[in-house]
């Protein structure tokens, strides 16, 4: 017999920020399986440009000494949710780049949570968002450190932009830890374009909106650098950019 999933509710942190009527349209998310054999490297992208309402749930397991860059762009989706879970093995390595990208009305959610089962396992998540109009951003992203996974090394860096104050950003970067001689840091901020330095693009002769794009789309690439593929996905987050603009 087939049990069906109950729709959540915002009492469940994963789901703190969602748009509950939205996410019932694509409801129950299919878990889309993902396994990283020993000693090999995979890399994956996940971008979402459609103007519908989408949902993904990606479900990794990285196996001794394996690595895996995942890159994700959503850009465009009335209503757009990647959840990410991972978990490492001993000596894995996780790369995650991350750019979201809305205006209007839309609402765009990353969610990660990275498990470090094993020893000297490495994970990275670079996530930035762009926003206007009445849009709304989400990241909350927990990395878990198990007993025993000594000489772990993680980070996260969550950065949101606001074009206009009517948007939203949201951001949880959180860390738990169980074990010794671990590396662990996250670092988050919201806000909105430097005055100076666009104040110095303009005095080399960009006009206003010249400097505006070219800060926004140097903000975006920081997602996509080193990437296979990373010309690609700038490209498309760039023209989904001067849409915003």
């Amino acid at each position: 017999m087939t049990q069906v999933q109950t729709l959540p509710t915002r009492r469940e942190e994963a789901f703190r920020y969602t748009d509950l009527d939205a996410l019932a349209g694509v409801w129950p998310v299919e878990r889309e399986e993902i396994c990283v054999v020993a000693g090999t490297e995979e890399s994956r992208q996940v971008v979402e440009l459609g103007e519908g309402a989408v949902a993904r749930h990606l479900v990794i397991r990285l196996e001794k000494q394996a690595k895996l860059d995942l890159r994700i762009l959503s850009a465009g989706p009335v209503f757009g949710r990647i959840a990410v879970d991972v978990e490492l093995a001993e000596g894995a390595d996780f790369t995650l780049g991350a750019a979201q990208l809305a205006t209007g009305s839309e609402t765009l959610e990353i969610v990660t949570e990275v498990t470090h089962l094993e020893p000297d396992a490495t994970s990275s998540q670079t996530v930035r968002t762009v926003l206007a109009g009445h849009s709304t951003g989400t990241y909350l992203g927990r990395v878990a450190v198990a007993r025993g996974a000594d000489g772990t090394d993680a980070e996260q860096s969550v950065r949101a932009m606001l074009l206009e104050r009517t948007a939203t950003a949201n951001a949880r970067p959180e860390l738990e830890i169980f074990a010794d001689d671990v590396k662990a840091a996250h670092g988050c901020a919201v806000g909105e374009l430097d005055a100076q330095g666009l104040f110095y693009l303009e005095s080399r002769g960009l006009t206003p909106p010249q400097a505006k794009r070219l800060m926004l789309q140097a903000f975006i690439a920081e997602a996509f650098t080193g990437a296979p593929g990373e010309d690609a996905l700038s490209e498309a987050a760039l023209a989904r950019l001067e849409a915003i603009l």
